[in-house]
């Protein structure tokens, strides 16, 4: 098995998404040892933004590209690639002002290409990334799940459905900046949902 982490944080040291998703992963490790896991820390190793320089790279056509512009192209090919590699995803997804970090959305822009990893047919658009498990590991201040302030649960179930991410499984660490006895409680919580979706 192909496990692929994805750290979404600003934060390369003490993300509490990062310790969640670490609880994952090393619960898909206990299960099977012989799995190799791929980490990604956006924040130390971001993906490029789109921005005119990459559409014009992007929608280039492959023998018309500039160098600058085929090593843009090549930086998102990467990341598509250990997706497509990978057999289970687990992103550390913390909230930053109801949304998801620049940093994870600028990943979800740069794996999300029409004709790779989606494609639109007569029928609509149809995501090309099927087969894969993935784990999203909550870490919040607050606790919003389940309310009309959590945007980023329909928002990730979305973006990711539309790739072809359709096994898509939650954990939430809430309440971690409502006291120490509430992010006992969250993290609690957090385990809780990790014994629920990972049986």
């Amino acid at each position: 098995m192909n496990i692929l982490q994805i750290n979404g944080s600003a934060r390369s040291e003490g993300a509490n998404s990062t310790r969640v998703a670490n609880g994952i992963v090393a619960r898909l490790l206990a299960a099977d040892p012989q799995a190799r896991v791929v980490l990604r820390d956006l924040a130390r190793d971001p993906a490029p933004i789109i921005d005119e320089a990459a559409l014009g790279a992007l929608f280039s056509p492959l023998e018309q590209r500039t160098p600058e512009q085929a090593a843009r192209v090549a930086a998102s090919d990467a990341l598509i690639a250990e997706v497509q590699a990978a057999d289970v995803i687990v992103l550390g997804v913390p909230m930053y002002n109801f949304g998801i970090p620049s940093q994870l959305k600028n990943w979800i822009d740069a794996i999300a290409r029409a004709g790779v990893t989606f494609r639109y047919t007569e029928n609509g658009p149809e995501g090309l990334l099927k087969g894969k498990k993935v784990f999203v590991a909550f870490a919040r201040g607050g606790r919003y799940r389940g309310t009309p302030a959590d945007t980023q649960t329909p928002y990730l179930q979305t973006v990711l459905g539309f790739v072809g991410l359709t096994d898509v499984r939650f954990v939430y660490a809430e309440g971690l900046n409502m006291g120490e006895e509430a992010a006992q409680q969250g993290f609690a919580q957090a385990e809780a949902d990790m014994d629920a979706v990972l049986g």
